[in-house]
């Protein structure tokens, strides 16, 4: 339980830093916008820099990052069970690899801060979803987490359920299930480009101040502005998104005002690496770097010596561009699987970073076969490591695993085979078929004609011969279901012509009522259509047919999805065009349920969708 002194002083000193710094910002001019487009970064090295300050009379100390934890409070399990060959994950395990590094810290004279960039929440296995991601946020609290940026996942269940997490206090609806009440996020989440309509200011601190050595280091948090297109629209109505580069530089700028030089930027959006054919990403490496944080860095102010960042999953340690010099950007993956180590340098005198540098180390939870590999059980199940858990953690997370063990373990189907969310080159993938197959069956007796799935909304992998509660090779349990499915979305069902359908095809690909990045859809066995890549955006599709009959522009067709697509999520505005709607009982994870039980299920046949050149 937290003290709620210390809570009280905690949260004192944040309202009254962002109270004095809401006072002075609304004064500062705002910056040029950044670029949409970049173009990849060849041969960066590993993340280095000095900034050629003197070393005399400096401090030392080290940041610890990670980021889109989405509550695998379990080690991650079938494909996503090891980072390059290495199992990795669990909570308990990383509690005592962040516990190794601040004592190696330590042992250097090294102060430790601990931060995120996002998505700690939503998108979560059941032991933490089934309790409103309560037990992802007490075990944050546990392992000591202390600044994050919100990502867009916070938002998953809307702006005041994010408030909850943050402050404390029983769900609204469910109350405090586990018994003992919930006191909410001992850290702090940043949120300074989510900005409330009605008061134009952010919904919780833009900022924060952390002392080291007694040099201040400020930090901005941001989620990605495009967060409104990815999340359901009814949970964020009352709020907007701005600009990355405007918002961190404005803050930074008063951070700067306030005697802050020394500044980290806690963004949640990302990158990746683009290693040649044939080779493997290094987890520190920053081979051919591209993506959407490319342009935001090179618009930051030079104060922002380092952006810690997440979204895309990907690992990565870089140096990258500024305005003015030149900034360390990492990302630790996903899923608690990597840690960033990052240490560095200030000067008293300036109060500016003199030295960064940093590197992910690998969550290792396996035991060592003795010859550079690890040890599997009979089923090819990397074995856990009994001696690297960390017993604190444990004590959190087994609460959680009991009270939920009765609904998770329950077989609920079964599956001929693994069954994998990886896509064939034009975009679909077995479990999207198998998905978009089991939403059709859960709706026809809303006269429903096809189905539609986001790929997104597509978290896992069902893995055979996975056996999270001791059932059989092929049995799936409740558990694992809805850690592939884990939204809780509901299930709509409304008429579209065939224009209309073929709108909402068309608005895959970027350029097309104002979708700014490609998203294929999975599509219901019966509807089949090619796309061509070099075509013109808004006639890249042909071909549409229904049980081999051409989509009629003029006919209706009864179309079924869930509810973030039906509202627009992901971009797809043409969705709302639809009318009639009807919503079945309960979520989407019980279509799947039922379609799970309804005879084994074998993976999809991939054949829906062709591509053309």
């Amino acid at each position: 339980m937290n003290h709620p002194r210390l809570r009280g002083r905690a949260t004192l000193r944040h309202l009254a830093a962002s109270a004095l710094a809401l006072a002075v910002a609304a004064t500062l001019p705002l910056t040029q916008s950044h670029t949409a487009a970049a173009a990849p970064l060849p041969g960066l090295a590993p993340a280095g820099v000095s900034y050629g300050l003197p070393l005399s009379a400096t401090v030392k100390g080290q940041f610890l990052s990670y980021n889109d934890f989405h509550g695998a409070i379990d080690p991650p399990g079938g494909s996503g069970a090891a980072v390059n060959g290495v199992p990795a994950g669990g909570v308990e395990y990383l509690a005592t690899w962040l516990k190794k590094l601040r004592a190696e810290a330590s042992a250097e004279g090294r102060k430790t801060l601990t931060v995120g960039a996002g998505d700690l929440v939503g998108g979560t296995p059941l032991v933490s979803a089934a309790f409103h991601d309560e037990p992802t946020i007490e075990l944050m609290n546990e392992v000591g987490l202390q600044i994050s940026s919100v990502g867009n996942h916070e938002f998953d269940e809307g702006v005041s359920e994010l408030l909850r997490l943050q402050r404390g206090g029983c769900h609204p609806v469910d109350g405090c299930q586990d018994g003992d009440g919930f006191a909410g996020a001992d850290f702090t989440y940043l949120a300074a480009n989510t900005i409330n309509k009605k008061t134009g200011l952010p919904i919780l601190p833009p900022i924060d101040i952390r002392f080291v050595g007694g040099v201040p280091v400020g930090f901005v948090g941001l989620t990605l502005e495009g967060t409104a297109g990815i999340v359901n629209p009814a949970g964020i109505k009352n709020v907007r998104f701005a600009d990355e580069v405007e918002t961190a530089n404005k803050w930074g700028n008063l951070l700067k005002l306030f005697g802050v030089k020394a500044q980290v930027l806690l963004v949640h959006e990302g990158g990746q690496q683009n290693p040649p054919a044939g080779t493997t990403a290094g987890i520190s490496d920053c081979t051919n770097f591209s993506g959407a944080l490319v342009p935001i860095v090179a618009g930051l102010n030079p104060e922002f010596s380092l952006v810690v960042s997440g979204h895309t999953h990907r690992f990565y340690s870089c140096t990258l561009p500024n305005r003015a010099g030149t900034s360390v950007v990492t990302s630790a993956g996903s899923n608690g699987q990597l840690i960033t180590d990052i240490d560095y340098t200030l000067d008293r005198r300036t109060g500016r970073f003199a030295e960064v540098s940093a590197h992910n180390v690998v969550v290792e939870n396996g035991v060592p076969d003795g010859h550079g590999g690890w040890l599997k059980d009979a089923k090819g199940v990397f074995l856990k490591n009994p001696d690297t858990v960390d017993p604190a953690a444990k004590k959190v997370a087994d609460k959680y695993r009991t009270a939920v063990a009765p609904i998770a373990n329950r077989v609920v189907g079964s599956i001929t085979g693994d069954i994998v969310r990886t896509a064939n080159p034009a975009g679909e993938s077995p479990l999207g078929d198998v998905i978009a197959d089991g939403q059709l069956a859960y709706t026809k007796n809303q006269s429903a004609q096809l189905a539609l799935m986001n790929p997104g909304g597509i978290r896992a992998d069902f893995d055979a011969e996975a056996s999270s509660g001791g059932e059989a090779n092929g049995q799936v349990t409740y558990g694992e279901a809805f850690t592939v499915q884990p939204f809780n979305n509901l299930v709509v069902t409304q008429t579209l012509t065939g224009a209309q359908l073929k709108n909402v095809l068309e608005q895959q690909f970027v350029g097309f009522g104002g979708q700014t990045t490609q998203k294929i859809l999975q599509v219901s066995k019966g509807l089949t259509y090619t796309w061509s890549a070099s075509a013109a955006p808004g006639s890249k599709v042909s071909d549409l047919k229904l049980d081999g009959v051409a989509i009629d522009p003029a006919a209706t067709y009864r179309v079924t999805s869930n509810d973030f697509l039906a509202n627009g999520g992901d971009g797809f505005t043409n969705f709302t065009a639809g009318t009639d709607r009807t919503t079945a009982p309960g979520f989407d994870i019980d279509a799947l349920v039922a379609y799970l039980g309804a005879a084994p299920v074998a993976p999809g046949p991939v054949d829906r969708i062709t591509t053309t050149p």
